[in-house]
């Protein structure tokens, strides 16, 4: 079955002023994430406000990034939940609606155990049918950390487990039978060094040149190179970190002109402050990529 590799960016989800979800924002965003620099997205994830998002406006954002990049890009749908129940029946719908892959998150809050664990993540599974599967290990959100022996035997026990995006920055080790990709941006050169194949990443939705170079240099080899374009990144990682990733997103896109910079609650749209310290670092950002 096939893996994941390259940048993915975790694209946020564009709303209307009046709440719903802007599909011809998200159709012009997936375009503008692959002409620079993206070897796919991610629907529907953290940064894509997922927790506010209903089941049927995640598959309509499926749908619209499919029709738009889904013939040469890779289009991944996050349908993970702490209802196991909820997590298979969306999994099931987006994997028959033509996702390339699903990420399914460590269910979060519930802290089930090793038992619970292997049986959520079976479930996901079974219903995603041929569609392969990303876990998500980011125990920050969820409590629970996937432990490396775990990883390796869903994988060994699930033909569709393929990948893990893995945002435990102490974790960053290969695992048998699974391709590794960057939960974090800040890791995503320290991953690739390490025989990881890509990451599910943010700040590429305004500097996917920079990231997509950062790739192609610690494929063909060039780590120190690879090194040197995330020291130039470093300053817009810590930028896109001092409000929620979706907001801060939204604010860069925003001045950009790209999309509008609503969120919904609880989410809220940047400070004045915040917004100031995004533009400065997307600004650097710029001036050593010219």
């Amino acid at each position: 079955m096939a893996g994941f590799k390259g940048v993915l960016t975790a694209m946020v989800t564009p709303f209307a002023e009046d709440g719903p979800v802007d599909l011809a924002a998200a159709r012009r965003l997936a375009r503008f994430l692959v002409e620079n620099g993206s070897h796919g997205v991610v629907v529907a994830g953290t940064t894509g406000e997922s927790p506010t998002l209903s089941d049927d406006e995640t598959l309509e954002l499926l749908a619209v990034v499919l029709e738009e990049i889904g013939d040469g890009s890779t289009v991944i749908c996050g349908t993970g939940s702490n209802d196991t129940r909820h997590t298979a029946a969306l999994t099931r719908r987006a994997a028959e609606a033509g996702a390339h892959g699903v990420l399914v998150v460590t269910p979060y809050y519930n802290k089930p155990n090793e038992a619970g664990l292997r049986a959520h993540f079976a479930a996901a599974s079974d219903a995603a049918g041929d569609t392969p599967v990303i876990l998500y290990n980011i125990p920050g959100r969820s409590v629970i950390n996937l432990e490396p022996e775990l990883l390796a035997d869903l994988a060994a026990t699930h033909d569709n487990v393929v990948a893990v995006k893995q945002a435990n920055n102490d974790q960053m080790g290969a695992i048998e039978g699974l391709d590794i990709l960057a939960g974090n941006d800040e890791i995503f050169a320290r991953c690739l060094e390490l025989g990881g194949t890509g990451g599910i990443l943010v700040a590429s939705h305004v500097a996917g040149p920079r990231m997509r170079a950062l790739y192609d240099a610690a494929s063909s080899g060039d780590h120190d190179r690879a090194r040197e374009l995330e020291n130039e990144l470093r300053p817009l990682y810590e930028a896109l970190t001092i409000a929620p990733p979706a907001v801060a997103v939204k604010a860069a896109l925003a001045m950009q002109e790209l999309i509008s910079d609503e969120a919904r609650l609880p989410m809220v749209t940047a400070s004045e402050t915040e917004r100031e310290q995004i533009r400065a670092a997307v600004e650097r950002v710029a001036k050593v990529s010219a």
